[in-house]
């Protein structure tokens, strides 16, 4: 066999063409040095998929990005490697967000801007990122840069490995308060779906914060009720100006809930006080600017993270009691996925049937 050959694998991919339209595709994926070839295992649903499916999105956007592979939060095996680092048959969490000095084999500072500067790779104007313009885990041969492969430890099972992604986005968020975090700070959690509570779990496990300095609002009694380690109060029943005096908060609403939460949280927060926007909305929201001059309140806006951010989340979730924490948004069964019709079937059931455990893709290429 050439060396040529030896750098071609062959895909097969889920493309959405359309919104509900999936077609199959095969492939030539080419990888090269520093590089990997995983066979995606376990994978699962994101709303930003389903804004994809469901063309929910603004139509130019959707011109401009399909057609693609979706999926963004997987894990997978290693079955190609041209990196020392990395052997055949490992088991790695993907990373979705690619910069573009791994993309293009060039050094960080040849990159953009945003590179150059190690805190804002986030941002790169050069990269990629999977199931958003670029062919996602939906994929039976997906090349990484090897980088973008973490090793899953033996004491992480699947199942918890598969929510590295969104708990990484979490980290990565945090990240911008964190050395705001001291043991007297009064921290809240907008948002009692997936994102709030796996935002709440890592501020609980990773920052050691309990319910009397952690406090999550939500709109569900249902689902607070699975924030345990939390001190939970309803939106509904809260006066925001006058009961509550917070130090930071996150915000996890997204949607047309946002613009409630934000301005609650301006209501809520001490001068000086911290936001950290990670709801995601289509449409474009009202704040109380003036209160956020007078209080003197910082926003900072995040919604990815980077291969190192990974790794550190892989190092936290280690631990046994955050397992057994993240264990309450995975489903009961998962849904197997052999053909694009399973892949359209399960989209369509999670689109109708929005659940607050996540929805979990086992695939068999």
């Amino acid at each position: 066999m050439t060396q040529t050959m030896k750098n071609i694998v062959e895909s097969h991919v889920y493309r959405l063409e359309t919104p509900y339209q999936f077609k199959v595709e095969k492939v030539n994926r080419h990888f090269s040095e520093n590089e990997v070839v995983v066979e995606p295992s376990l994978a699962s649903i994101c709303h930003a998929d389903l804004r994809y499916f469901t063309g929910s999105r603004n139509p130019e956007v959707l011109k401009r990005k399909l057609p693609m592979a979706l999926l963004h939060e997987g894990i997978g095996t290693i079955i190609e490697s041209q990196a020392p680092e990395h052997q055949i048959g490992q088991r790695v969490v993907i990373v979705p967000n690619l910069p573009g000095y791994l993309l293009k084999h060039t050094e960080r500072e040849d990159c953009c801007l945003s590179c150059q500067s190690e805190a804002s790779e986030n941002y790169c104007e050069q990269g990629a990122f999977l199931g958003s313009g670029y062919d996602g885990i939906g994929q039976s041969r997906l090349v990484l840069p090897s980088e973008c492969a973490i090793p899953i430890p033996p004491e992480i099972p699947d199942e918890i490995a598969v929510l590295a992604e969104l708990c990484s986005v979490s980290y990565e968020a945090i990240l911008n308060i964190a050395q705001s975090i001291t043991m007297d700070s009064k921290v809240a959690v907008f948002g009692d779906g997936p994102v709030g509570y796996l935002t709440a779990a890592l501020l609980h496990h990773v920052y050691n914060l309990d319910a009397d300095q952690l406090t999550v609002f939500g709109a569900d009694e249902s689902k607070l009720a699975n924030f345990t380690f939390a001190n939970c109060k309803m939106v509904q029943s809260t006066d925001f100006k006058n009961d509550i005096n917070l130090d930071i908060v996150v915000e996890c609403t997204g949607g047309t809930f946002s613009e409630s939460a934000i301005n609650q949280a301006i209501d809520a927060l001490n001068p000086k006080g911290k936001i950290v926007l990670m709801g995601v909305t289509e449409n474009k929201v009202l704040i109380n600017t003036r209160d956020v001059l007078e209080k003197g309140i910082t926003l900072h806006g995040s919604s990815r993270s980077t291969y190192k951010t990974f790794r550190t989340v892989i190092n936290a979730m280690c631990d046994q009691n955050y397992q057994r924490t993240l264990r309450k948004i995975l489903p009961q069964m998962v849904n197997e996925i052999r053909n694009e019709l399973d892949f359209y079937r399960i989209m369509k059931e999670a689109e109708e049937h929005r659940s607050w455990q996540k929805v979990l893709l086992q695939f068999h290429w």
